[in-house]
């Protein structure tokens, strides 16, 4: 930025309008050059990152695989675990109850723990490569490990079995591990007994008993040929409670979207024909138990009704003994007047009351089972009238958690924690079976009131009938009654009879679990790659980021002016030389001509009038090149015929004597004290019109003589015989010399060193400009260093042929394709 002659006065209506602005937080444009600049860093990560991943997914990632059975559910037949009815007719209409209630079914502890057991589920086999572990179903192992349930096993405890010939295999333990707490099979609990050394390895035969203190097993030939060869077996085993709920956590149930009588059933695990042999038996399992559960519980109903329906006819029969004697000896079997549609209402009211009460004696009996736990006495809900598959769940919940219970009454204590566990978990069951007959009895009781309401009404009208009359037309409803009972009874005894003669499981498999080599479902290979890839990835790019916001030096040009609002004069190159005469020593270079511009361009600082220029250089601290920019400055001035003078005002820390091989013993401190006159102290250069007066000895008082009238009185004396007086002052972030300096100076260059000044610093400096105190400002950017083409046209013409640096000029790479795409581009 030029500026321009409006910029050398600022009032205080131009201080309103330019008001100091924060440096932004971040410098978005400094982070995407080091990003360029770090290219290899994000290579590299890349190149890691890549490598990992293929590592994980060759070596040590396992393959999860999935298979699927899919079955029908359809039933005429019932029991306490079905409806009566057929599901195809009511499964949207019961809320799903039935599908439910199978999907809890193959979800339960007590299913999937029975086929644990029965399927050795918590035997877990794989076999180690190199590297990596891979899981094996156990029909893919050449033997079978059988444990001895009534010993104590360690779980969690690799066992390497390594073929040998003749049918021989050596049994190898791990060095350490071994542990006095050990699992019983039995009992389902951890037992603890006396230390013991570490178990040996040893070679034994099939069907040979391995026993040792934390083990007893033995390994029985797999009847199939196995199609891989393993150079060794490991098994270890789990507890039979671990196992079921990991199994769980991996079986999935789901109802087809079309035919919801459809259900499909999932399966994941590490190995396919694992998933595939669970999920039949699994099917297979609980067809052979609702088989066994319908005949069970229809023999239970139909033994029920039979019972109910002798005790029925008994009545009956004593009723019609009733009817036929009122008949026959009273003679009222003709009765005049009869209002035969006010009869006929009462009696289909009673009939529907019989019908309700008998079913009430049934859900009594129902209730009855559930709280005595005689389940083996349970008859079907249908009997009571009602279809309810999550009673049903809870009721088979029940029952399997009260035979665990007494399982584990005769091992645990009443207060242990497992009996707490169990009691905790048949409370919960007990809540939902109550619940379900809660709702069943508000339902009978709410329907019996209202029949009885229409009952009172229907026999007020019969109020007008004689004594003997009513007496006959009672013992006729009572038989009626009777009669609706016995036939309600009837039809389900039938329905039972039917049910039992034609039972079979109403689960039918539609398609079966199969091993068709399918691939595999998991890991997610390529986002774990990606994911893994991206996290080194970011972590240069954090660092950049996080480096970007903890740093507050000044890194770009144009956030540096939008700041502050001050004027930018020029931007001076980095000094590749020790030597601080850059203008003398290399008239060619590019910083050189960047202090020819800075020189054009302070005439817009000061007013345009004649006479003599203060041209005052200061910066935030040391370091930053006030001394570099006021020698060259002065320099550049000096050869351009103008007659100038450079003043080593920092009486701190003198430098400008030794760049020019001067005697600091006498100097600007010596003047004023007294001690010298001006002659003495005034050096000449070999540039004819440069003149330099040095800082002199160190003084006990700097800011004094600074800040005196006589120093005052010496700058005016300069004027007189100079066309420019440099002076090279104290920074003004240390010391306040500078700013009552900048009093009487034309113009003020302040200079800023490229990613060395810091933000903050400025802020003062900005303030003062902007409020007016300070006039005729301009920043001098130092030290700039172009990268990788990233420049503001400061004294940069690299790679022309136009400066001394253009000899060992070599253009950056991004430049070179650059300049290659463009010419490509541009081709016709």
């Amino acid at each position: 930025m030029i500026p321009g002659k409006t910029d050398a006065v600022v009032d205080k209506s131009a201080a309103q309008k330019n008001k100091v602005e924060p440096f932004a937080l971040i410098d978005v444009e400094n982070i995407l050059r080091r990003i360029i600049g770090n290219w290899y860093w994000f290579v590299m990560m890349f190149i890691i990152g890549y490598s990992i991943s293929w590592f994980y997914g060759k070596y040590y990632a396992q393959n999860i695989y999935s298979s699927n059975l899919s079955l029908s559910i359809s039933s005429n037949t019932a029991n306490y675990f079905t409806p009566s009815q057929s599901i195809n007719f009511n499964w949207g209409q019961n809320g799903n109850q039935d599908g439910v209630y199978l999907k809890k079914m193959l979800l339960s502890r007590s299913h999937n723990e029975f086929l644990v057991k029965e399927l050795d589920l918590f035997i877990n086999y794989y076999t180690k490569g190199l590297i990596k572990s891979t899981y094996l179903d156990k029909y893919d192992s050449p033997v079978f490990f059988e444990i001895d349930r009534t010993h104590v096993q360690q779980v969690g405890y690799p066992i390497t079995i390594v073929p040998k010939s003749n049918d021989t295999f050596e049994i190898q333990l791990p060095e350490e591990g071994h542990s006095t707490s050990l699992y019983s099979y039995q009992s389902e609990g951890f037992e603890n007994i006396n230390a013991y050394a570490k178990p040996a390895n040893k070679k034994i035969k099939l069907n040979e008993w391995y026993t040792s203190p934390n083990l007893r097993f033995k390994l029985v030939k797999n009847p199939n040929v196995t199609k891989i060869k393993l150079d060794n077996i490991i098994v270890d085993l789990s507890t039979v409670n671990s196992t079921v709920n990991g199994l769980v956590s991996t079986i999935g149930v789901d109802f087809d979207k079309e035919i919801n009588t459809i259900m499909l059933i999932s399966k994941s695990g590490y190995n396919l024909n694992g998933t595939v042999n669970f999920l039949n038996k699994s099917v297979a399992e609980l067809q052979k138990k609702r088989y066994m559960d319908k005949n069970t519980v229809d023999k239970n109903t139909d033994l029920y009704l039979k019972e109910s329906l002798v005790g029925i006819r008994k009545k009956l029969d004593s009723s019609a003994a009733v009817i036929n004697y009122l008949k026959t000896s009273e003679k009222l079997y003709d009765i005049k007047d009869r209002d035969e549609k006010s009869l006929q209402s009462i009696k289909d009211l009673e009939s529907k009351k019989a019908d309700i009460l008998s079913k009430l004696t049934s859900l009594n009996n129902i209730r009855n089972s559930v709280e005595t736990q005689n389940f083996d006495k349970m008859i079907s809900p249908s009997a009571a009238g009602f279809d309810d598959g999550l009673f049903s769940a809870s009721v088979s919940e029940l029952k399997a958690l009260y035979l665990k219970r007494r399982e584990m009454a005769s091992i645990y204590t009443a207060n242990s924690e497992p009996m707490k566990e169990i009691n905790r978990l048949i409370g919960e069951a007990k809540l939902n079976s109550s619940g379900s007959l809660r709702n069943i009895y508000s339902l009978y009781n709410a329907q019996l009131s209202k029949i009885d309401q229409e009952v009172a009404l229907a026999n007020s009208e019969l109020l007008s009938y004689p004594e003997k009359q009513r007496k006959y037309l009672d013992a006729e409803r009572g038989y009626n009654m009777i009669e609706a009972t016995y036939n309600s009874l009837l039809t389900r005894q039938n329905d039972s009879q039917m049910r039992l003669a034609t039972n079979q499981s109403d689960i039918t498999v539609i398609d079966p679990a199969k091993n068709l080599g399918q691939g595999p479902i998991g890991p997610n290979i390529k986002g774990t790659q990606m994911a893994i890839i991206g996290s080194l990835l970011a972590l240069p790019l954090l660092f950049i980021v996080i480096g970007g916001l903890l740093d507050s030096k000044i890194r770009n040009i144009k956030e540096l002016i939008n700041a502050t609002k001050i004027p930018l004069l020029g931007v001076i190159g980095n000094n590749s030389t020790d030597n601080m005469l850059t203008v003398l020593e290399h008239p060619k270079s590019s910083v050189s001509e960047a202090f020819r511009g800075i020189r054009a361009n302070m005439r817009f600082l000061s007013n345009d009038g004649g006479g003599s220029k203060v041209i005052l250089v200061t910066s935030s601290i040391g370091g930053e090149g006030k001394t570099y920019v006021s020698i060259n400055l002065a320099s550049v001035l000096g050869l351009s015929d103008k007659k100038t003078i450079l003043l080593g005002m920092d009486l701190r820390k003198p430098k400008i004597f030794g760049d020019f091989n001067i005697d600091n013993k006498f100097g600007i401190s010596n003047y004023l004290t007294g001690e010298a006159t001006l002659d003495q102290i005034i050096n000449t250069t070999k540039i004819p019109n440069l003149d330099v007066i040095t800082s002199g000895p160190i003084p006990p008082n700097p800011s004094e003589l600074l800040m005196s009238d006589r120093n005052m009185a010496f700058i005016e004396e300069l004027k007189k015989s100079y066309d420019f007086i440099i002076i090279d002052s104290p920074p003004v972030g240390l010391v306040a010399d500078s700013f009552e300096l900048m009093k009487h100076s034309d113009a003020n260059l302040y200079v800023v060193r490229h990613e060395y000044t810091e933000k903050y610093m400025l802020k003062m400096i900005a303030e003062k400009y902007q409020n007016g105190e300070i006039k005729h400002l301009g920043f001098v950017y130092n030290d700039y260093v172009q990268k990788q083409g990233y420049g503001y046209g400061y004294g940069y013409g690299y790679g022309y042929g136009y400066f001394d640096e253009d000899k060992n000029y070599k253009e950056p790479t991004f430049i070179r394709i650059k300049n290659f795409l463009k010419s490509v581009l541009n081709r016709k």
